[in-house]
This record gives structure tokens, sequence and C-alpha cells, in this order.
């Protein structure tokens, strides 16, 4: 579809872009940290909001609002195959956070059995970033409101936002009519709204830098349609974000997340702004073969940092016996009969001393009739 625009064949914009993108990511990283720090500082405080009282706490709060502004201009100067792959930094940062600021504890022995996947993640992180930087593309259109519709009515993104609202239905479906709490479920779905956020971030971002640097493009309806659609996805994102956290482990949130997201940001820029069409098959396998890296690296840190959480009993009364019960809690909080693998908890013996004889006298006159059986 010939859109009408030149595209911007410049190294330094998408230079600019990156380095924002980096920089954000490691803001976040480090906010995300410090206010770690703080809830660290502050457990076992009656008062659960006690946090909102430290500097540390909002100084992280700060850190985040600068780092995700970082991002979202990063977005109107590169291309989104090369800003959505940089989320990996961020996690890259917060692994490497973990050992020096936060001074997480391990013994030199099990580094190497217990951190070996987490530096190979790391390494194949630095070199898929080096790869997709290097090979992604390297131009892009001016974000103006007429491209923006242009794109949008063009047969290639109504036939990709056909076939995503229909995905979306239908795992909407199993999730909420079907009661499928299957992490893949939830994050297909946060993806899917995660490829609208990019799309719209874009948009905005692009429209807005167009309007600093003098051409008016904030009275175009078509920017508050954008607008209003990225406030949204976020909104409904971080809604099902926070399901996820509720049933799942973070750390495994976390890797399967940045690969769909990734995948799906990709694609959309690649369907939405052509941001492939002036690339090489040389440049567009090498850049796939940077993000494979990235992804593979993110997997390996997520899930080294995966931890089987210590046993976490929980007593209920067998009340035919009048016998307590211990069960094992497994992944889940107590009180929780069904852990994460859907199998029964399981009951351990308990042994119980003799009671006293005035104390079961006096005991006996209630009887076994009166209690309800389970």
């Amino acid at each position: 579809m010939d859109t009408g625009t030149s595209p911007i064949g410049s190294y330094t914009e998408n230079l600019i872009g990156t380095l924002l993108a980096i920089f954000g990511n490691v803001l976040v990283s480090i906010s995300l940290s410090t206010q770690k720090y703080s809830h660290v500082k502050l457990a076992g405080n009656e008062d659960l909001r006690a946090f909102y009282g430290t500097k540390t706490w909002w100084c992280g709060f700060v850190l985040t609002c600068l780092g995700e502004g970082a991002n979202f201009a990063s977005y109107a100067f590169a291309p989104l195959a090369l800003i959505a792959p940089l989320n990996a930094v961020s996690i890259l940062t917060s692994s490497i956070l973990g050992f020096i600021f936060l001074r997480e504890k391990f013994k030199p022995k099990d580094f190497a059995k217990r951190y070996a996947l987490a530096f190979l993640g790391c390494i194949l992180i630095i070199g898929g970033t080096y790869l997709f930087v290097s090979f992604g593309p390297n131009s892009h259109e001016k974000i103006t409101a007429e491209n923006v519709v242009m794109h949008i009515v063009g047969w290639p993104v109504l036939l990709y936002l056909f076939l995503e609202v229909i995905a979306f239905c239908l795992l909407l479906y199993f999730h909420k009519m079907r009661r499928s709490n299957y992490l893949i479920i939830i994050l297909l779905l946060v993806a899917l709204l995660g490829s609208v956020t990019v799309i719209t971030a874009k948009a905005v971002s692009g429209m807005l830098l167009l309007t600093i640097n003098g051409a008016m493009q904030l009275d175009y309806p078509i920017f508050s349609v954008m607008f209003v659609c990225l406030v949204a996805s976020v909104v409904f994102q971080a809604g099902f974000l926070s399901q996820a956290c509720k049933l799942h482990e973070p750390c495994l949130i976390a890797g399967v997340n940045y690969i769909l997201s990734t995948v799906f940001a990709v694609g959309a820029g690649a369907v939405f702004y052509f941001e492939f069409n002036n690339e090489d098959v040389l440049h567009i396998c090498m850049f796939s073969l940077g993000t494979a890296l990235c992804l593979l690296g993110v997997f390996f840190i997520t899930n080294n940092k995966r931890t089987t959480k210590s046993f976490e009993p929980y007593v209920t009364m067998n009340m035919a016996n009048g016998v307590p019960i211990i069960h094992d809690n497994g992944t889940f909080s107590y009180g929780t009969l069904v852990n994460n693998d859907g199998v029964a908890p399981s009951a351990l013996p308990v042994i119980l001393k003799q009671s006293p004889a005035g104390f079961r006298s006096a005991n006996t006159s209630v009887g076994h009739s009166d209690l309800k059986k389970d």
C-alpha cells in the first residue's frame, strides 16, 4: 500500500530511540528494586501502608515515571521492532541488581549450580540485543495523523485487527465462561492487548513529537481515538496481569509475558507500520536470530529464579473422628485445598498425647451426637 510518505533513513533517530528505550528500562529496573528494598525493610510492620512514608519508595516511584516516559518517547524515534525486544534489558538489569542492590545471599559452592543458567541468560541477552539492534529496521515513516488513518483503512491492518478481535473474544470466552485460568490464556490476552498498546503508543508519541516540532497533530480526531485506545489497553492489561499474579509464579509470568508480548509487538510493527518492507533477507534473519537469543536468555533468567516454597502446613479438624489433620499447603496460601498441580494436598498424621482424665470427663457430656459430620 502506498502511504504517500517519505521514510526516514536516519541512523541517528534509531540510535536516539534505542538509547531512550535502554535508559527507560534500566530506570524501571532500578525503581522496582528500590521499592522492593523499601518493602523488605518494613517487613513485619503492622501498618501495611508504612512504605508510603519512606523516601526510598517515593524515589522508586519517580524513577518509574521517568523510565516509562523514556520508553514512551522512544516509540517516536525508532521502529517497534527495535523497541519491543529491548524490554529484556529490564530483566537483565533486575537480575544484576538482585546481587548488588538487594544483596541476595548465596554460597560460593552453589553458585555454579544455581546461577549458571542466569549467567548464560545474561550473555544471550547481551549478544541478542547487539544483533537485533545492528540488523533491525533502519527506517520508519513519519507518524502523522494522515498516515495513521491510511494505515488503519488498509486491508492488511483491517485483516490483522479482525483476526486479533476474534482471537481475543475466544480467549476471553474460555477465561471468563469456562473458568480457564491457565497462564498461557491469560498472558495471550495480555499480549493481544499489548500489540494494541504499542501501535497506539507509537502513533500518539509520533504525533506529539511532530506537534512539539511545530506541525500540530492534536486537533485530529485520530489522535483522540489512539489516546483512548492506549489508555484502555494499558488498564485492561494491568487487570489481566493482576489476575495472573494471584494464580501463578511471578518469575514464570515475567518470562512468558516477555516472550509473547515481544512476538506480538514485532508482528504489529511489521503489519501496521510496514517496518520490514525495505529490509533484505539477511537483515531479517539476523534480526530474528538476535530476538530469539533474547527470548531464550529471558527464559533462562526467569526459570532460574523459580524456587520451591517451603512447607506451609495448615490444620483442619476431621469432624467424624475428632482428630486434627495437618495438610501440606503446596504453593498457595493457608486454607487452600488444591495446589497448583491440581492434586489434593497430602494429609500428615498427628500424634495426640493422652489428655488428662479430668479434661476428658468434662467433655464427655457434650457427646459426639452434637457434632456435625464433615
